[in-house]
């Protein structure tokens, strides 16, 4: 009616529909079928919406410089442990998004391999999984070795070391520093890792059935049936500070090194372990850590209920690890094979 009433006046139909925020195509499509406006009037403010004043307090918090280079899933926990419980990871997301201020290194997808009798641990000292990856020297085709052992159930380093070059013996020599510092007994722990010539040697082979571990090696052509070790990897060489010139020398390499470790079992907060550390996990503090949480997020629940449509966060331990493979070898056996 009121558009009829301007075109008589001499307005144009184009215009007077824009003072309406209408399109010519709704006013035809409204005249073909003899309808009035159908528009639904604007909708009521949700109720979990964040204040302005909530939504300054995340904005400060993720510009802070204690939390400027983390990932929500990074803060998140970290403000539960101080008690503090300012919105959920998605919340927190949507406002970088909408501020311009989330970027991502790059994109990766997960593989998928089906892999049979898959070996588990529901607690520490289980099963354990090693590797050897490089680390640049200065001297062109020349590397250092970074021998390190992990628990799958805590993903704590358990012992490491750089060497100047691969082989069993210092292989067999790292096991036996791992198993006496924590006090592996026979038969307690199993020892996965690939197919390298230094994990399938001889003397390797024989230092583990001297000390009661049982071997577990990834299948032939399968390049990911060691994946804890290799994302460990990952983790070391893409962190800020892993230098970007080649090591020095050897002592330079093992001194970054012990520095990472410390950081990775005591201070890293794991996203695979609830966002814990690997060292509380591995003397069972997840617990305490998790209920605390737990608690937090009830708390906040209770002071403002309308932003939560169902159940908070979980922060419960996860009570096993799988390593998708594998059949266990006896060390005996193997070696027999390889000596032959």
């Amino acid at each position: 009616m009121l558009i009829s009433e301007a075109r008589k006046s001499g307005a144009r139909k184009h215009l007077a529909a824009e003072l309406l925020g209408l399109t010519l195509r709704t006013l035809q499509r409204w005249g073909k079928i003899g309808t009035s406006d159908k528009r639904k009037d604007s909708r009521a403010v949700p109720a979990n919406k964040l204040s302005g004043e909530d939504r300054r307090q995340i904005i400060k918090i993720l510009e802070s410089r204690e939390f400027a280079d983390l990932n929500p899933n990074q803060i998140v926990p970290r403000l539960a442990d101080q008690g503090i419980y300012v919105g959920s990871e998605a919340t927190m997301y949507r406002i970088l998004r909408q501020q311009s201020m989330n970027t991502h290194r790059q994109s990766s997808q997960p593989v998928r391999i089906n892999s049979p009798e898959p070996l588990s641990a529901i607690g520490p000292n289980q099963l354990w999984s090693w590797d050897i990856t490089y680390l640049p020297s200065k001297v062109r085709g020349q590397f250092y070795y970074l021998y390190m052992i992990m628990d799958l159930y805590s993903r704590k380093v358990v012992a490491y070391q750089v060497y100047d070059c691969e082989s069993g013996e210092l292989a067999s020599d790292l096991v036996t520093d791992a198993c006496l510092q924590e006090k592996i007994v026979r038969e307690q722990v199993t020892l996965h890792s690939d197919n390298g010539s230094p994990m399938k040697s001889v003397t390797m082979l024989a230092k583990l059935q001297d000390l009661g571990v049982i071997p577990s090696f990834s299948r032939p052509s399968v390049s990911n049936d060691n994946p804890f070790s290799e994302s460990l990897f990952k983790t070391l060489k893409y962190r800020p500070e892993y230098p970007e010139k080649p090591f020095d020398t050897i002592v330079e390499a093992r001194e970054w090194i012990h520095k990472f470790v410390t950081w990775y079992n005591t201070v890293h907060l794991h996203s695979s372990i609830r966002f814990v550390t690997p060292a509380d996990r591995h003397a069972g503090n997840d617990v305490i850590i998790l209920a605390n949480r737990h608690q937090v997020y009830q708390e906040a629940r209770l002071k403002h209920p309308e932003r939560w449509s169902g159940k908070t966060r979980k922060w419960e331990p996860d009570t096993e690890v799988v390593l998708k493979k594998f059949k266990r070898l006896k060390a005996e056996d193997t070696v027999y094979k390889d000596a032959a």
